[in-house]
């Protein structure tokens, strides 16, 4: 299978985490990386829409030539062929909650950063109808979700209770990202969300 990938991205980041946790070795599992440059314009080449037609990064395509975008679906993939090391949860209540907070994290922070970042860069000038005015607005809703967030870590020693889970690797690649909109943790602002990043940062997977 073909992992199509870019180093310097968070969605791709957020499946290599996930494989890095498993534990899930490239060649072992027959993983063939396709680096994809975002920044010289490759996501939007007539050859790569065709492999995903929305344009976006990771892609999984499986030897049969089904291809599966969105870092999600990915890792839910390799969830099901690796069940051990869980990530999503073990039953009915961790798997809800874990899910509820991946969401909260995708449509509030991580969305926030992304909207910023891309009516806020040049780079993306040439494919983006750019807002500067929504670039700041955006800005202003990420930091609203750190100060949430920061919130919450202050009774969880993960982002859903003391198991580390797919919602970590979602959130550490959003605060991670953030520094594209010139966001940083501010330990005397946020010293949950400080305390919750070291940890996180220290697992060999964050290197991934």
């Amino acid at each position: 299978m073909k992992l199509y990938d870019f180093k310097m991205a968070p969605n791709p980041r957020r499946v290599r985490m996930f494989l890095a946790e498993k534990g899930i070795s490239y060649q072992q599992a027959g993983i063939e990386v396709v680096n994809v440059d975002i920044g010289k314009g490759e996501t939007f080449s007539k050859e790569f829409k065709e492999i995903s037609p929305y344009g976006g990064l990771p892609v999984l395509e499986l030897d049969d030539g089904t291809r599966i975008s969105e870092s999600m679906a990915i890792s839910r993939y390799f969830e099901e062929l690796y069940p051990e090391t869980p990530l999503m949860g073990t039953d009915a209540k961790s798997k809800a909650l874990i899910e509820m907070w991946n969401r909260r994290l995708e449509l509030g922070l991580y969305t926030a950063i992304a909207y910023s970042f891309r009516h806020g860069n040049p780079m993306w000038k040439p494919v983006t109808n750019q807002v500067a005015e929504f670039a700041e607005v955006s800005a202003e809703n990420a930091d609203k979700q750190i100060h949430k967030l920061n919130k919450h870590l202050a009774g969880s020693k993960y982002i859903v209770g003391d198991e580390f889970s797919v919602a970590d690797i979602t959130a550490l690649c959003a605060i991670d990202f953030a520094k594209v909109i010139k966001r940083r943790i501010d330990e005397e602002k946020h010293p949950h969300l400080a305390r919750w990043h070291k940890l996180v940062s220290e697992r060999a997977s964050s290197q991934a």
